[in-house]
């Protein structure tokens, strides 16, 4: 379905699904995390209040448990699924704190398989959450390359890989779409390209995942990990590894576990049990959302977002100035993350100046320092950065612009 003929987005619907819109704050902070479902805050306390015990064991309170793991970790599996291709196995699904934390898991299953020489390559427009993990394993003698973004295009060209990419390349890793620039990746013919030099390659989805169905089978990549309280649901994140990546991870479980799958090998000790139950929501929402509206959940997600990101950006656009950090336009692969910076007022004026009118935004530099850096700006300062969802409506953007306008 194209943006012109989803439905239009039944906001009353899915507004009602979040308890914590009904504030009086307009909660433009998506990006750093999403508002949650109702029904994740009700599942998490239920499942505290019912099942308060360790899996594994035969009495009925912890049969049910697992039984309840299963069936959502199940569920998590379909989101990656939810833009077409196979649905992955759940075992190939490993729950974590965040995503920071489950990527550093991974390159420490992934340090075994290397050797002094092999090359990974990172990019300087990603969240460190992709970077500090590989650069540590410059100690045994792993050669970090760098795919740096053009600062005139502000993108990741394809050109700039192909000169990096070696017969030592043993991992790209990349974001799917930046936290501060709001552009979508072409992942696919990114994941192409490194196949061809033989690489494999680790993506970073957690600014794509709120906004995009995902296809985890059909991009050709090997590892994709998000974050669930940035999809809706609690502070929790998960990881997809491909069959094969899951094949070459060592086990971080105790010396007594030998298990054959991706969850079982990252997940060293006990997950969040209660916080995936809860995340199980998220999918459970998408489908009824697609249900509701009479096709893909998604497919209202972008056209609203559409909607929204071009009433923003049409109205910053032709202030003075104004410099938009990202692309200046929406359209397709424009995400509704919108960050800028003006000569008239540092990024903490700017934002202070919103706050005071209780719409909740951001500044710095959102973990992607590297990235502010190249683009010409101040690490301490960077840039003011609008992160909405499909749960913002257009009267919350005017709101925004009223209280930009007095700022800018």
């Amino acid at each position: 379905m194209s943006l012109t003929e989803a439905a239009p987005l039944d906001l009353d619907w899915v507004r009602s699904r979040f308890p914590a819109l009904r504030s009086d704050w307009v909660l433009m902070d998506n990006a750093g995390g999403s508002t949650p479902l109702g029904a994740a805050v009700d599942r998490i306390a239920e499942y505290l209040r019912r099942w308060p015990v360790q899996l594994g064991a035969s009495y009925t309170p912890s049969a049910e448990a697992g039984e309840l793991q299963a069936e959502a970790r199940a569920g998590l599996a379909g989101l990656f699924a939810s833009g077409g291709g196979p649905v992955p196995s759940p075992g190939q699904i490993a729950i974590g704190a965040s995503t920071t934390s489950l990527l550093s898991r991974l390159a420490r299953a992934l340090a075994p398989t290397l050797v002094a020489g092999d090359e990974i390559i990172v990019t300087d427009a990603d969240h460190e959450a992709n970077i500090g993990p590989w650069l540590r394993l410059q100690s045994q003698g792993v050669v970090i390359r760098w795919w740096r973004i053009r600062p005139d295009s502000m993108q990741l060209e394809l050109d700039d890989l192909d000169a990096l990419l070696t017969a030592r390349t043993r991992l790209l890793c990349f974001t799917h779409a930046s936290n501060l620039l709001g552009s979508a990746l072409d992942i696919k013919a990114i994941a192409a390209r490194a196949r061809t030099a033989g690489a494999r390659c680790c993506v970073d989805g957690v600014a794509y995942a709120p906004h995009r169905a995902l296809a985890f089978a059909e991009w050709g990549v090997d590892w994709y990990a998000f974050s669930l309280y940035k999809v809706f649901g609690p502070h929790c994140a998960v990881l997809c590894s491909s069959p094969e990546g899951a094949g070459m991870l060592a086990n971080l479980n105790h010396e007594w576990m030998q298990p054959s799958d991706a969850a079982g090998r990252l997940e060293a000790g006990a997950y969040p049990y209660e916080l995936a139950w809860g995340a199980a929501a998220v999918p459970a929402y998408l489908e009824a959302l697609g249900a509701h509206h009479g096709g893909s959940a998604f497919a209202a997600i972008e056209a609203h977002e559409c909607t929204l990101t071009t009433r923003l950006l049409d109205w910053l656009a032709p202030r003075p100035g104004i410099r938009i950090i990202g692309a200046p336009a929406a359209g397709p692969g424009r995400l509704p993350t919108v960050s800028f910076v003006t000569s008239r007022a540092a990024p903490q004026a700017v934002v202070a100046h919103t706050d005071s009118a209780q719409v909740g935004i951001r500044h710095g530099h959102f973990y992607a320092p590297r990235l502010v850096e190249a683009l010409g700006l101040e690490r301490a300062t960077g840039v003011v950065r609008v992160s909405l969802a499909h749960y913002n409506t257009l009267a919350e953007v005017e709101r925004l612009i009223s209280a930009l306008d007095g700022a800018l």
